[in-house]
């Protein structure tokens, strides 16, 4: 079976199914249809989409993980990784992803969301057959310091092909369920991949200690097997490339096209949704790749008192990213009946307050505080994740219904362009989102050059981890910039779709969609 012979007919026909799993005939707002034959198709593709984004995730976030066991693999030619240099490792698959989300949108239309499902999983099997390879091979290790690090990049930058996953699979998704159910749908979508930062969080750092005796595991130097980190998801990767061939469809109207794409672009709202989307899911996965390295540099007191914590669960950094990834459909069910806008507000400004009980807890030296006000931050972005992608298509529907009534013409012509106008915001905004996530980690990078600075000054291991010591409170700066991020984004929220005279007055079925 030939791409080709999979690609959509010019026009949408509602004739039976075709050859490659494609439905002509879709028609989710239908009630009648959509209780006897949309729910069960849309529920299937749901569950393997969420399966193939979960891998897409895991492999994108791997390196969070790989960063703190390359001085225990061997690497660094003698000399340990700066911090500096550890957080270029776990941003460059954040930037590499960020950048491919908009044209794995584009994908899904071109080849089908099937297809194209099944592409984007088998390319997982790149990075984590790179990073494999790179660790049972001793090339890199006898490599000079400078040599290992541009080559950790290369390999680093391939596991940004799971970042571009949750575009398409959010689009493709977002065509199969009627307007009421998306916040949910789109939810469960998105928690299901976010999962993935979790699961690879709390997996990878006890695979790659497997049979090495907790006696030697706990001291700060101990043996690992760096390779099962990337060999330990292909055989997971091959079953979501199977699943989605057999199980999954392709909609002849999910197309999400270079007009769609132009046309959003001219509108407004395409770009304050991508800003708010920053402050949500660019907090979610920025947080996500450098909690673990954040944690390890500004805490080491409490890793050296518990090294269970510190090398069998990476500094409990995963729970961060399960919290997120719990509440993501929360926020959707609860924009659902509140109204995005009222949620994102709160969260915005819920967020902003607990970075700085966070501050206040490096301040402090406190660990519980610093970590109890960062996982409430993580379950806030969480929700504001699904409260702001609920935002988009309700946005969208109430532009499509605003055009209708000011210039009439057909209606359901006009109400589909804006649909997938809709989704191509989607792509967008999440590309813009995981950029934001970039920016945190290179604020992060930046707060950091004064303990690599130190660190490396030193001389002996005890005058480096007393280095590391005297800095410890390096992260605030950072935390500052965030707060004032915060502030930015609710005000925003505010400015845009709860003022009074705000674009509410001029697109008064806002207000009735539940913006």
């Amino acid at each position: 079976m030939t791409l080709a012979a999979e690609s959509p007919p010019t026009t949408e026909s509602k004739s039976a199914p075709r050859k490659g799993r494609w439905i002509d005939d879709w028609e989710p707002e239908n009630e009648e249809f959509w209780e006897k034959t949309g729910k069960p198709i849309a529920r299937r593709n749901l569950t393997f989409s969420i399966f193939a984004e979960h891998l897409g995730f895991s492999v994108w976030v791997l390196w969070s993980v790989v960063v703190l066991n390359l001085s225990n693999a061997g690497f660094g030619g003698g000399t340990p990784f700066a911090p500096s240099e550890l957080f270029w490792l776990t941003a460059l698959p954040n930037l590499v992803g960020a950048t491919l989300r908009i044209p794995y949108t584009f994908a899904v239309p071109k080849f089908g969301g099937r297809v194209w499902t099944a592409i984007s999983a088998a390319l997982l099997l790149i990075p984590t057959t790179a990073l494999a390879a790179m660790v049972h091979f001793d090339f890199v290790r006898n490599q000079s310091h400078d040599t290992q690090f541009t080559i950790m990049l290369i390999v680093a930058a391939l596991a940004g092909v799971g970042g571009g996953n949750f575009s398409s699979s959010m689009a493709n998704i977002s065509f199969f369920y009627p307007e009421k159910r998306k916040g949910l749908a789109l939810g469960l979508n998105a928690a299901g991949g976010n999962l993935g930062v979790a699961v690879v969080q709390l997996l990878t750092p006890l695979v790659v200690i497997v049979g090495v005796p907790f006696a030697i595991a706990k001291n700060p130097v101990h043996p690992v097997h760096l390779a099962y980190a990337g060999l330990m998801w292909m055989p997971f990767i091959i079953a979501a490339v199977v699943c989605a061939w057999f199980f999954m469809d392709s909609l002849s109207m999910a197309k999400a096209d270079t007009k769609s794409y132009a046309t959003c672009l001219k509108q407004s709202q395409t770009w304050v949704m991508s800003i708010l989307y920053i402050g949500t899911f660019g907090s979610f996965i920025g947080f996500s790749f450098a909690l673990p390295l954040v944690i390890k540099l500004t805490f080491p007191e409490f890793l050296a008192q518990n090294p269970f914590i510190g090398t069998y669960l990476a500094g409990l950094g995963f729970l961060g990213a399960l919290i997120g990834s719990v509440t993501r459909p929360f926020g959707g069910w609860l924009s659902d009946r509140m109204g995005g806008a009222r949620v994102t507000l709160w969260v915005f400004i819920a967020m902003a307050g607990f970075t700085m009980l966070a501050v206040y807890g490096v301040n402090q030296r406190s660990f519980p505080l610093f970590f109890g006000s960062y996982m409430v931050i993580f379950a806030l972005s969480g929700a504001g994740n699904g409260s702001t992608y609920r935002m988009i298509p309700v946005i969208f529907g109430a532009l499509g219904r605003k055009e209708v009534a000011e210039k009439g013409g057909d209606s359901a012509a006009t109400l589909l362009s804006f649909k997938r106008q809709a989704a191509a915001v989607i792509g967008i905004a999440g590309a813009i989102g995981a950029f934001g996530g970039f920016l945190i980690q290179q604020i992060f990078r930046l707060a950091s050059v004064p303990v690599s600075a130190a660190v490396t000054s030193a001389k002996t291991v005890e005058a480096k981890a007393a280095a590391a010591a005297a800095n410890a409170d390096w992260s605030t700066s950072a935390l500052g910039i965030f707060i004032g991020a915060y502030v930015v984004f609710a005000v925003m929220t505010w400015f845009f779709y709860l003022r009074k005279t705000t674009e509410a007055a001029r697109v008064p079925s806002f207000a009735y969609a539940g913006v």
